[in-house]
């Protein structure tokens, strides 16, 4: 595969091209990555693929080899999986809380101490989310905004 960066005038609108044989697992990849760097994430609902705003993530959540991604009314499963997720967020208030859930700290409405040095986080949608001991650390410096 030959990759070609042409640099263009700001007038010109940036745009990427791919030009395939056929749209394999590589291409989907590279266009999923592409998308989740503009503030979207691909999701899929019964082999229909959608773009979900990262605005609108509450969580991400890994389960038996499979990555969710929970919105206020859906839930999306996607290829990527958890720690590319993590990597990408990272600048977008997204914080590991467990082993396996990214959490998105601009849906949090209320976190609180639980017993054996976790913690709570009540989400503006009402769900409930555990926050392991290990990345309590972690959620201070994001809350005290050393982390972003």
């Amino acid at each position: 595969m030959n990759i070609k960066v042409i640099k263009i005038t700001k007038k010109q609108p940036e745009q990427l091209e791919i030009r395939c044989h056929e749209v394999t697992e590589q291409v989907k990849e590279i266009v999923t990555f592409v998308k989740s760097r503009q503030g979207h994430l691909t999701g899929v609902i019964e082999d229909k693929q959608y773009e979900i705003p990262v605005v609108d993530v509450h969580y991400i959540e890994a389960v038996d080899n499979k990555v969710f991604i929970y919105s206020v009314n859906q839930v999306y499963e996607t290829r990527q999986k958890l720690y590319e997720l993590e990597e990408i967020l990272k600048e977008k208030y997204f914080i590991r809380v467990s082993k396996s859930l990214l959490l998105n700290l601009m849906k949090v409405k209320a976190i609180k101490p639980i017993l054996n040095g976790r913690f709570m986080a009540v989400l503006q949608s009402g769900e409930e989310i555990i926050i392991s001991r290990k990345y309590v650390p972690e959620l201070k410096k994001a809350l005290k905004g050393e982390k972003f």
